[in-house]
């Protein structure tokens, strides 16, 4: 039953993700995956869905909609610290200290989120088909393994971030 239910609506699925992956600024395949993890929970949990193609319309825009907010939040730095050579040593000691609390943070991530923050964060700056390869995972499921482990360092770092913060 799973697996015809998987069969019956891969073709739809590729279509709604293609659709709406140009507006979240996301590949694709990764709108597809975050949606097949959705439905995997849920089948899991032994609550399919009663409409399969009309839940899956829904959950391609819900994700899409979420990609968007996470988007719109994360904005890169304007200028990329480590490419400033005129750096004082106190602005060398303060990177480097953000650094390691960095790596430190993603060493105390879950399952296989430090393997694969380290390859994202490795100087050989790797392609997602390195990393996958490396991690031994699809390359598919990187996109939204990435975005958990981003969430689940961003949890991690918050209060050690705002701890940091002057005070009076």
């Amino acid at each position: 039953m799973t697996h015809d239910l998987l069969t019956t609506l891969r073709p739809l699925l590729t279509a709604e993700a293609s659709a709406e992956a140009h507006a979240t600024g996301t590949e694709p395949g990764d709108l597809e995956q975050a949606v097949w993890l959705r439905l995997l929970e849920r089948l899991d949990a032994q609550d399919p869905p009663l409409d399969p193609h009309g839940w899956l319309r829904r959950a391609v825009r819900s994700e899409s909609r979420r990609t968007r907010r996470t988007n719109r939040l994360e904005r890169p730095y304007g200028i990329e610290p480590a490419d400033d050579g005129s750096r004082t040593p106190e602005q060398l000691a303060l990177a480097a200290s953000r650094r390691r609390a960095l790596h430190d943070a993603v060493r105390r991530l879950p399952g296989r989120c430090p393997r694969l923050m380290e390859a994202l964060l490795s100087p050989r700056d790797l392609t997602y088909r390195e990393i996958a390869g490396e991690l031994g995972i699809s390359q598919g499921s990187l996109g939204p393994e990435r975005s958990r482990c981003l969430g689940c360092l961003r949890r991690l770092l918050a209060p050690e971030v705002a701890a940091r913060g002057g005070r009076g």
